[in-house]
């Protein structure tokens, strides 16, 4: 790599707003910086639209600096209005530690916590010994409701209403930082760019507590060219746990990403050496499907393991084209029971099932188009009906489009 780290994360489009772009570049490259992000356990699983801060923490941990990745076990149990017109379920405290634990987990595959350059915390740690008063005599007294009410994130909120609770949230994540800071000389908060003014409360206190100067970065809040946000499809979001999403889904997700957005998620979603990228970018034609190729399987390696990216991209290869029994097995499968298709299943009620189609119109409306094949072969009527005769030694392979692949076995 050359260059500056914080030139390199420029280049590749991962800073929205910084709170000073000199200080910052500067404290990058003349000393290790300790750094954090915080992931509050709202669910099981962290999703695609959560790997630009994850991409960045694993670009600056490569550049030598000191990673915090701040499980919000503390935070959860109160909810982070930023970027919702409606206040988060309150979850149970057993749910948060669970849904904790598994992102500790995802987060550990990227940035290999070892206790040095990488560790993990829980800010329940130290937010749930707190005591009322005195947080918000010592603490509380620092903001100002006039500046937080001003805030982009309660703006939007008091239009739908806010709860006193979620008007905690921005002291709360102000006073994480001010205890990394604190405890472990974290001098650098980023996050996407709808937490600019939670971390820009957090650089003030530290300013109005300690005395000292601390720096914020926001990462960009990325759709598609299309329009969809990102780690989103119509069945739902692309979930980085393998039992949620598989790795196949998730290789699919990436060889089907638009022509234009092919450069710019190369940049952000691999690790590959900008001059690499530069190269796949100006491929034209049918040759921008090998950028997607390789943009695949760089992702899925990140997420689920090389052995999961090369067994993801010989099924794609083996379902559109190629052949070979492990390859097939790799395409995600659903069991259906022996017995139902005995009696016969309509392929429309078969492809919702699985998640081909939305609905049994949609489906319908596929096959009346010839969309939707089994076995490689189009279904050309309303009326047929698929039974255990249809199953080949690979099971039933359901393909919608050229690009949607399932596979179904009896059981």
């Amino acid at each position: 790599m050359t260059g500056s780290i914080y030139d390199e994360l420029k280049d590749r489009g991962f800073i929205a707003q910084v709170s000073d772009e000199t200080a910052v570049r500067k404290m990058l490259g003349e000393k290790q910086v300790t750094f954090y992000i915080g992931y509050d356990g709202t669910a099981s699983s962290l999703h695609a639209g959560s790997l630009v801060p994850i991409m960045a923490m694993v670009h600056l941990r490569r550049a030598g600096h000191r990673a915090i990745a701040v499980i919000g076990g503390g935070t959860t149990m109160v909810g982070d209005p930023s970027g919702r017109t409606e206040m988060r379920q309150i979850l149970d405290e057993a749910v948060i530690r669970a849904f904790g634990d598994a992102i500790r987990a995802q987060l550990d595959r990227y940035l290999k916590f070892d206790g040095v350059g990488a560790l993990a915390v829980n800010n329940a740690d130290w937010l749930k010994p707190l005591n009322y008063i005195e947080f918000l005599r010592d603490i509380g007294r620092h903001f100002s409701v006039n500046r937080m009410l001003a805030s982009e994130a309660y703006k939007i909120r008091l239009e739908k209403g806010l709860s006193f609770i979620e008007f905690n949230y921005q002291l709360l994540q102000a006073y994480d930082y001010l205890t990394l800071f604190r405890s472990h000389g974290c001098t650098l908060q980023m996050g996407g760019d709808d937490q600019w003014g939670n971390i820009l409360a957090g650089v003030d206190l530290i300013r109005r507590v300690e005395g000292a100067a601390v720096e914020a970065m926001t990462f960009p809040l990325l759709t598609t060219s299309a329009g969809a946000k990102m780690g989103k499809t119509v069945q739902g979001a692309v979930w980085l746990d393998a039992g949620l999403f598989s790795p196949y889904e998730y290789f699919q997700y990436w060889v089907n990403t638009d022509d234009r957005d092919v450069g710019r998620f190369l940049r952000l979603y691999t690790l590959l050496p900008l001059e690499e990228i530069r190269r796949l970018e100006s491929l034209a034609g049918s040759e921008i499907n090998e950028a997607k190729r390789v943009l695949a399987y760089e992702a899925t390696i990140l997420t689920h393991g090389e052995d999961a990216a090369r067994d993801a991209r010989a099924a794609a290869a083996a379902a559109f084209g190629g052949s070979g029994e492990k390859d097939v097995a790799s395409l995600p499968t659903t069991v259906v029971a022996r017995a139902r298709l005995e009696a016969g299943l309509g392929p429309a009620e078969l492809f919702v099932e699985v998640g081909l189609a939305a609905s049994r119109g949609e489906a319908k409306r596929l096959i009346a188009q010839g969309g939707l094949s089994i076995n490689n072969e189009r279904i050309d009527s309303l009326t047929r009906m698929l039974t255990l005769k249809d199953v080949g030694p690979d099971g039933l392979i359901l393909k919608a489009g050229k690009k949607k692949i399932h596979r179904v076995i009896a059981g």
